[in-house]
């Protein structure tokens, strides 16, 4: 099996489900406990917080736990605006965000937010001088991603949080689940970014995990209440096996992080110079610095996307259309929409997205099955 769905999930390493197993049997008092094994678990839940802050070079109490990348947008676009909705209730994002950020927006929308949508060029990156133009005085929040998780695009972060330090009230958040591991912390927690969101089934850790980044000082509402949890921010007990692991998951991460993403560009170019040399081949992302190092999404002209990922699994290899959330709906990928490729070639892409596990040999394998289907698609599309 060749597995290049890795944008959509991971497999969780077995040295972390083994944390996870450990510390479910071990320590699993309630860290809110006031006794003994309850001091234990809350020891080992602020370990784990320390862990992942000093390995992200922030401070401990500026790492807060989630369940996964879609809270962890939700939680900071919906709590900045019942923090900040006395101050205003205009928020920039962009045309090309996950559908968590989008449907959160539009959930503002019915509550009487104003909310700019930015456009982005042909591959698919925002201009920073339209966020400049964007700002108003009633401005309380900029969102926006890190990488595209459809065609790997990144984002001009630095440069948004360069104009943004002359607004010093705007809350700027960063979603950054596509970044983890792909060499791009220095991007995500650059000097203005004050929010960053992470999915932990996106680096190997169990599903049901995450955290985001929130910088000291800044205010966020609760969208969850409970018994005064992760600082009185996020109610209900807390996930300490699973949090746990996730930790693990992102020390073994980094251990191999240059290695994984030096092999992750070679493997996609080894895709990228293969596929392109063909006609009816529409390419999205590119090989320069300005995309992620593991996606690669292309499109088979005049064959449908859910058609080309069907005919990779016969042979056993997993792509996917170009998002996962949204591929068993049939729906029009919305960064392509944006990027403005035509529907007709839009609904033909599908995406490759690789992960540590994935070598040159892969590669080669899908060269050759890529081969073996284009014949059979050209018969149908010439």
């Amino acid at each position: 099996m060749i597995y290049f769905d890795n944008s959509a999930t991971t497999q969780a390493r077995p040295e972390v489900l083994a944390t996870y197993q450990q510390v479910s049997e071990k320590i699993w008092g309630n860290p809110s406990s006031l006794h003994k094994l309850g001091e234990t678990a809350w020891n080992l839940l602020e370990q784990t917080r320390t862990q992942i802050a000093k390995t992200f070079g922030v401070q401990p109490g500026e790492i807060l736990f989630t369940s996964g990348g879609s809270e962890g947008d939700n939680w900071v676009i919906k709590g900045t605006a019942l923090a900040k909705q006395k101050f205003g209730k205009h928020i920039i994002t962009s045309s090309v965000e996950h559908a968590a950020v989008r449907n959160a927006m539009q959930s503002l929308e019915k509550l009487g937010f104003e909310v700019t949508y930015l456009p982005v060029d042909k591959e698919g990156r925002v201009n920073p001088a339209d966020v400049k133009a964007a700002l108003r005085k009633d401005t309380i929040l900029v969102s926006i991603m890190a990488v595209n998780n459809e065609v790997g695009t990144i984002q001009p972060i630095k440069e948004i949080g360069a104009i943004l330090k002359d607004y010093p009230t705007v809350h700027f958040m960063v979603d950054a689940v596509q970044a983890i591991g792909k060499g791009l912390d220095d991007l995500v927690f650059s000097e203005r970014v004050d929010f960053a969101t992470f999915s932990g089934h996106k680096f190997h850790s169990p599903r049901g995990t995450g955290f985001i980044y929130k910088r000291a000082g800044r205010k966020l509402a609760p969208l969850i209440d409970g018994g005064g949890q992760e600082r009185g921010l996020r109610g209900g007990t807390e996930n300490t096996p699973g949090n746990a692991a996730m930790a693990r998951a992102i020390r073994l991460m980094k251990e191999q992080e240059t290695t994984d993403v030096a092999n992750e560009q070679a493997v996609r170019k080894a895709i990228y110079d293969h596929i392109s040399q063909f006609d009816h081949v529409e390419v999205f992302s590119g090989l320069g610095a300005g995309f992620a190092p593991h996606v690669l999404t292309f499109a088979i002209v005049g064959v449908r996307g859910e058609t080309i990922v069907h005919a990779f699994e016969e042979h056993d290899i997993y792509i996917s259309t170009t998002s996962a959330c949204s591929s068993k709906k049939h729906s029009e990928a919305s960064t392509l929409a944006a990027m403005k490729v035509p529907d007709n070639v839009a609904t033909s892409a599908v995406r490759v997205s690789l992960g540590d596990q994935n070598t040159l040999a892969d590669a080669e394998e899908f060269n050759r099955v890529f081969d073996q289907l284009y014949a059979g698609f050209k018969k149908i599309i010439d």
